[in-house]
């Protein structure tokens, strides 16, 4: 029976690979990275140029799972507020009442949330970490499931804050869309043409079914040799002196769930140290600080992890 349910939850995130990539054309690799992070429970950052499809890609996983979708646009002047909610005095019964902001949605799109400040930013740490807000010492649960969508253009960008640690350490992965080739544009373009837009997207499942593939995701086996391949590369990072900062506890338990999301995805009960490569970079990259010398000889942090990567003795 369980494998039957694990049969059902693979078929379906098929289901929904298929819907979305006929609307976001040439990606087929970030939507699957969005796919493993929305399967595993992790948040996802989406870094990149402004227009290559940020919120489109967003939107359209929101309608394809059929889950409530909020989106603040983050600016200088965005309060915590805005994000958490508020407490309004309510003069008929004379008690405070709870106004839900922006983050009580089952996926939220935190677009380009490097041009707030850090005491905005900071907001999200406990919804992203816990699932819940405290909001003038009262804790509210956050709908389920729940998955943060950020977007935010490149540091070097005018006006930009940099993401402290602790806020890119609660993003599963960090993902780069790109640019498309010649032939995705212009297949991109046609479909605007043929009216096949992210608005026109149907739901091919709901907010129950998503718990179900999160469910199938955890009951994905991992054996100790593999969680011992996993250790060895996050150990190396932290051993690495032109890293600053390795990779965190948190970090080997994102790579184990993406490594099991990533099973999933492919139509498997168990991981393989496979997955583990596959998502290693997009888990662990973004949580790496080159060291001062390392950035002063220009040295290339994904070369780095990449070469620590191939280094870690892979399981038989």
């Amino acid at each position: 029976m369980a494998e039957e349910m694990g049969q059902k939850e693979i078929a379906l995130v098929e289901k929904l690979r298929n819907n979305i990539n006929r609307v976001f054309v040439g990606k087929e690799d970030v939507v699957e990275d969005l796919l493993i992070c929305l399967a595993a429970g992790g948040h996802v950052l989406l870094e990149d140029v402004p227009g290559v499809g940020k919120t489109t890609l967003a939107s359209t996983l929101a309608k394809s799972v059929g889950c409530s979708f909020g989106r603040i646009s983050f600016t200088p002047d965005t309060l915590p507020g805005d994000v958490l909610g508020v407490s309004v005095y309510n003069m008929k019964t004379g008690e405070f009442e709870y106004r839900a902001g922006a983050v009580m949605r089952q996926i939220l799109l935190a677009d380009e949330i490097n041009r707030t400040a850090p005491k905005t930013q900071a907001s999200l740490l406990e919804a992203m970490a816990e699932s819940q807000v405290t909001v003038d010492g009262e804790v509210y649960k956050l709908p389920s499931p729940f998955l943060v969508i950020a977007t935010q253009n490149p540091v070097e960008f005018l006006g930009t804050y940099p993401l402290p640690e602790a806020q890119m350490d609660r993003f599963m992965m960090r993902l780069s869309i790109g640019y498309p080739d010649r032939q995705q544009e212009i297949r991109m373009a046609a479909q605007v043409l043929e009216g096949r837009t992210p608005d026109k997207v149907e739901a091919v499942c709901g907010p129950e079914e998503v718990e179900g593939i999160m469910e199938a995701v955890r009951r994905v086996s991992v054996k100790e040799a593999v969680l011992g391949y996993m250790e060895d590369i996050v150990s190396l990072t932290r051993e690495e002196t032109r890293f600053v900062m390795g990779a965190s506890p948190r970090a080997m338990l994102a790579l184990m769930r993406a490594s099991q999301g990533r099973a999933l995805l492919q139509g498997r009960t168990y991981v393989k140290p496979d997955d583990v490569k596959a998502v290693a970079s997009q888990v662990l990259l973004h949580r790496l600080v080159l060291s001062p010398e390392a950035k002063l000889k220009k040295a290339d942090g994904a070369g780095i992890l990449k070469s620590l990567i191939l280094k870690a003795k892979v399981p038989v």
